[in-house]
């Protein structure tokens, strides 16, 4: 019997679903990482994380010779108030991502993620004019549901998940109007941060609250940090040249699944009433969000396939 040879297309799908989950799983696993500082406060977390990912980015950009873009976006003006725009939401999502791993509400982190595409949807159609389907109107609905029914039923709002949703959903909105790939884009942001990160670590050092060489596995935690943020982007970055957008945006809900697992199995936190009719119904938003997206993608393949 012969057996059929896998075609070069197979092989790089093959590669592209690996990266897709090793880059998801990497973030999703996130929570666990970040629950092993001791003592360290969010903020001084995040400064070193701006730190070490850009002295980090530094050998990356120069080992896979990507300083043509850098220097090109650096060289324009005009465009580096989006990127520092950019730069600026990334680095308040890193902060309250952090600051809910240290207080223990990755539930909420876990939610915010899940809402971030329906809030993708929802931007798109206020600031880009985009039409909204019916099924997408109908999930972004199930969303602002969800949202009024834990207000209504916990009397708060849960602002980490809004907070998360919004400003993830933000970033991506400004940084498509970016023309820069994933590593370099990171790079440029996260250089753009460095003074902020180096006066604030000055600062911290100097009132003599740096934790910082305090502890050894602290200094190599906070180094590590740097690392951690760029691998998955790679990872991302390889799985985004070889896969459909639609196979990116299913692989895309392992992160906040795993971490709504981490939430429940491994920190033990409280699942209310309130908050599982919550995912219940973002769930269901994502479930008509994704057959839309299915179903949109499916329409065009079809007219490009009649078309030839």
């Amino acid at each position: 019997m012969n057996s059929s040879p896998t075609s070069p297309g197979d092989k790089e799908t093959g590669k592209g679903i690996a990266f897709g989950l090793g880059a998801y799983i990497a973030w999703g696993c996130f929570p666990l990482f970040f629950a092993l500082f001791q003592g360290v406060p969010a903020f001084e977390i995040l400064m070193h994380r701006i730190l070490w990912s850009c002295l980090f980015l530094v050998g990356l950009v120069t080992l896979l010779r990507r300083w043509t873009p850098v220097r090109e976006a650096l060289g324009a003006p005009r465009r580096l108030g989006r990127v520092l725009g950019c730069a600026v939401l990334i680095a308040i999502n890193w902060g309250i991502y952090i600051y809910a791993v240290e207080t223990r509400h990755v539930l909420q982190a876990s939610l915010g993620y899940f809402m971030t595409p329906l809030v993708n949807v929802a931007l798109g159609m206020l600031v880009l004019r985009e039409t909204m389907h019916r099924m997408q109107g109908a999930a972004v609905a199930l969303a602002v549901l969800a949202i009024a029914i834990q207000l209504v039923m916990l009397g708060e709002l849960p602002w980490i998940s809004l907070a998360l949703a919004f400003s993830f959903g933000t970033y991506g909105l400004l940084r498509k109007q970016v023309p820069l790939d994933g590593l370099s884009g990171l790079f440029v942001e996260t250089l753009l941060l460095m003074p902020l990160a180096l006066a604030s670590l000055a600062w911290v050092g100097q009132a003599g609250q740096s934790h910082f060489l305090e502890l050894p596995r602290n200094s190599v935690l906070l180094v590590t940090s740097g690392v951690i943020t760029a691998l998955p982007l790679l990872a991302f970055a390889g799985a985004a040249r070889r896969l459909r957008l639609a196979t990116l945006g299913f692989l895309m809900y392992l992160n906040p699944s795993i971490q709504f697992f981490i939430a429940l199995l491994v920190f033990d936190e409280p699942l209310s009433g309130a908050q599982l009719v919550t995912f219940l119904l973002i769930w269901t938003g994502l479930v008509l969000y994704s057959w839309s997206a299915w179903q949109t993608h499916s329409r065009k393949r079809e007219a490009v396939t009649s078309d030839t």
